[in-house]
Formats: structure tokens, sequence, C-alpha cells
């Protein structure tokens, strides 16, 4: 149960205040049942609720989700980041399947804790134990695809993790004390074409949605990205398999997610990795107040108030992109990556292409391990440290994995071929989705901080930011998407051009 105000979460609920939905969830004893704030139902008598930190705590506490307000569509707040980096970094693993071939004592080996340790701290932030989470993970997912979708059990069951059918009736009947087919009677079916998923993720409002599009445009590697309007494409691979995902902007604070893949079993994956990208998790309200304290920020972040760190889909894709654009512009390393992908990436199956602008995967780190990219027009040595790293991540896979810390995700980037300090912050930025992370040595952040015209030092400007923890990637990308520079003496702000862009 949530230590907290239980009559300002009470008022929470009998208002349906839209602000607290992702923040809290609330179990009505008399019914059995878990909520979300915004819930139509009538408001319960004060005695007979209690208040959770997350679904999966509910969940542990007895309770089952509401089939009226579908707790598994609610946004997906990141609010314990800050509080216990180890949670975070735990939670992230779940999501991309830390617990589906390992236990927790192998999960809290990958973040250097000691298995009760991991759980005294999931059962303090998150109110319930990471094996629950991982059950509820799966539990909600499938929910939502019994409700969205027109997919057969069976392959629900696949699509949201379960190891067996058999499994997943049996979890559905404990809950919901019915099969899951019911759920879904009476209830609209989305389309689907064979091969093709439709899913909505929801997040918190605001969101950025011009900075994140405008973000990633100006970086779409041809033939692999492709965003036109309000919509971002990319081909995908896992394992032998390959496809494209579609994310779209919808109504309701949430996004349209098409994936067009031959095995449904890669949906959570899929899904974690969209999250990452558009930063889903993340909680806009907590963020801006922090970074609002200063002065420099605050006008910043009252002009962008819903921006995000965008993510990335893959860490070796990142670490090439960020090799190949050291001392060019993004637009001249973005060609360069699309000769790339031309020479080297797989094709795309024909029928994944549809005239998208979609036509190869990115190259995997053993096709690039042995080739000789200084052919593409690169200096030898950049090409050499390209290829350097593909050996590298071909004979460890898990480089780019999350670490205990920070400062030990950093030095071990750090210790790979062509990553020097500014590419590994940024690497902890988008691919690690380190909160805290945050390229000091960065010419346009230095830019930004001038006073009078003199730039600070990167160990000056690594000072300053201390008062921006455990925010400062969100600093830094309002700072990138501002291009300001504070006036001595004020916080006022003036317009500056950057010199070059961020990778």
């Amino acid at each position: 149960m949530m230590d907290m105000d239980r009559i300002a979460c009470y008022r929470a609920i009998s208002s349906r205040d839209a602000r607290f939905d992702g923040r809290l969830f609330v179990g009505v004893k008399t019914t059995g049942i878990y909520c979300r704030p915004i819930c139509p139902a009538r408001t319960p008598k004060f005695e007979n609720v209690s208040f959770f930190a997350s679904a999966a705590a509910a969940q542990e506490s007895g309770f089952r989700p509401c089939l009226r307000c579908r707790p598994e569509i609610s946004p997906e707040l990141a609010f314990w980041r800050g509080t216990s980096n180890t949670v975070s970094r735990a939670l992230a693993l779940i999501e991309a399947g830390g617990l589906d071939d390992d236990d927790v004592e192998g999960l809290a080996n990958r973040l250097g804790v000691g298995a009760r340790q991991l759980r005294r701290l999931f059962h303090r932030h998150v109110g319930a134990s990471p094996v629950t989470v991982a059950q509820t993970r799966r539990v909600l997912l499938a929910k939502q695809l019994i409700h969205e979708t027109s997919l057969p059990m069976a392959e629900v069951a696949l699509a949201a993790g379960f190891n067996s059918v058999r499994r997943f009736n049996e979890t559905f009947r404990e809950l919901f004390a019915r099969s899951p087919v019911t759920l879904r009677r009476g209830r609209e079916k989305g389309k689907r074409e064979a091969g093709t998923l439709s899913v909505r993720l929801a997040y918190r409002p605001p969101y950025d949605w011009d900075a994140m599009l405008s973000f990633l445009a100006h970086r779409a590697i041809p033939g692999v990205e492709l965003v036109s309007q309000d919509s971002y494409k990319r081909s995908i691979a896992f394992g032998e398999k390959s496809g494209v995902v579609t994310v779209v902007p919808a109504d309701k604070n949430r996004v349209d997610v098409t994936v067009r893949f031959p095995d449904m079993a890669a949906l959570p994956q899929i899904i974690a990795r969209v999250r990452r990208v558009f930063d889903l998790a993340a909680d806009p309200d907590a963020i801006g107040a922090h970074l609002s304290l200063d002065p420099i920020l605050a006008p910043l972040v009252a002009a962008r108030p819903g921006l995000r760190v965008p993510g990335a889909w893959d860490g070796f894709e990142l670490a090439v992109r960020a090799i190949f654009g050291q001392q060019i512009t993004v637009l001249a390393a973005t060609k360069l990556l699309g000769r790339l992908v031309q020479q080297y990436g797989a094709p795309l199956p024909a029928a994944m292409r549809e005239g998208e602008g979609l036509s190869h995967l990115f190259p995997s780190p053993a096709r690039i391990a042995g080739a000789e990219i200084a052919t593409l027009g690169m200096p030898a040595a950049r090409a050499m440290a390209v290829s350097s790293l593909a050996q590298a991540i071909s004979a460890d896979p898990a480089i780019f994995g999350r670490r205990a810390s920070l400062e030990e995700a950093i030095a071990k980037l750090r210790s790979l071929p062509g990553i020097g300090g500014w590419t590994a912050q940024y690497i902890a930025m988008r691919e690690l989705r380190e909160p805290d992370a945050f390229p000091a040595a960065d010419i346009g952040l230095l830019r930004a901080m001038a006073v009078d015209g003199r730039r600070p030092s990167p160990a000056q400007l690594l000072s300053r930011a201390e008062r921006w923890r455990p925010w400062r990637a969100y600093a830094a990308l309002h700072l990138w998407a501002a291009g300001t520079q504070p006036t001595a003496g004020s916080g006022k702000i003036q317009r500056r051009e950057h010199e070059r862009e961020a990778a």
C-alpha cells in the first residue's frame, strides 16, 4: 500500500482527477477490483479502499483489474526514477524480458545487488516483487490484446509472453473467475490483416510531438527509417525475422502502434522499444517542476513542457551513428549511414516494403565487423573504429545492457573502440535511457550556457548541472532544443545558433 495521504488520494478518485492517472491505483475491498483514479464507476466509500503505487502492487495484494477503466491502458509512469535508480534499471530489464528466461537472482546479479536487497527495493518503491511486476505486465498486455484485437487466444498468449496457453487460461481464471474468451464477447474487435497487429500505448501529457518527430526526422536513416507528417516508420528485426513498425500520435494521450511482423512472440520486445524511443514512461510534470527551479531552465521548460528525450531502437545502430557523426554535420552523417545501409544492410522482404521508403535492415555487427567501410567515403581511422566496435559487440551482445550505475555504464562504453566521453553519455541518454546522463563537453550545451560570450568549461558545466540531477538528460534536451544563451546576471534568454547539432 502506498505511504501517502489517503485523504488526498480519495479526493483524487472522487473528482476523477486525470492528473493522477498512472500515479496511483485504488483497490476496492468490497469487490476485489482495482481501478484507475478516472474510473467511471461509482466512487466507493473511504473505508473500503486501499491505494497502491502500481498495478503490480494492487495485483499482489489480491485485487483484479477493472473491466471498465482498464488499468492496462493507463500511462506507465517512471515515478520511481530519482528515488531508486536500481529499481528503474530493473524495471527496464523486466520490460525487455529480463525475467522471461532468468530468475530474480540473475536479475539482481546484472544490477550488482543481492536478490534480497532487490526485492526489498521493489516493495519499497513499487509495492510489489519483481516477479509480480513481470507477471502483471504479461496479464495486462494480454488483456489489452483481448480487448483491442481479433488475435486468436493462442496468439494472444504467445504475444503477451506466456509460455503456454494452459498457463494463460489458468491465470485469467484465477484473476477474473472467467476464461479469456469471455472478456472479448460483446466487445468491438480491431481489424487485423495477416501478420499485422495494432495496439495503443498511453503516456502522460503534455507531449511535444513536433519536437520528437523533428528530432527523429533529421536523423532518419535512409532505407531504415521514415518520418512523414505525424508518423514514424522503421524496419525491425529479431533473430532471422524482419518487419516494420509504425507509430502515430492518437487521441486521449495515446499512440497507435502498428506492427507487421511474422512472429508475434516478439511483441513485448517491440512495445518495450517503442516506449524507449518515444520516452512514453516519462512524467513531464515531475521533471518540469524540478528543472524549473533553475532560472535558466524555467523559461525553456515553460516553452516546451512536454519535451522528451528521444530513445534509440538499437544500441549498435546508435553507436555507429555517433561515430559517423564525429566532426561532421548531422546531414552528412545521415547520408553516410544511408550508403552503409545500401551496401551492407539486409534487404527488407518485398511484402513489407509497400512503397513506404523502407528497403533495408540496419547492418548487423557481424556484417560490418569484417567490412571495408572506408570505401563509403570516411576517414580510415573512423572506419576502423566502427569495425572494431562491431567485432566487440559480436563477441558480447550484452554490451549495451543496463548496468548497476550510470558511472559503470559510462566506463563500460568508454572501453569500446571509438567511444569517447561525449559518445558514451549520448548512448547512455538514448539507448540505456539514463535520465541523468549528460554530455558536458557538447559544444551546443557549452554555448547555451555561455554568459557574456564566455563559455563554461565542461567541468564548470558539470558543476552547474548538479542542481539538475536526476534529470540532466532532459535539461540537455531543453538546451539543445532552444539553442539559447543566458544573459549576464539574469535568467533571461537570448537566441543563438549552435555550431553543430547533437548526433
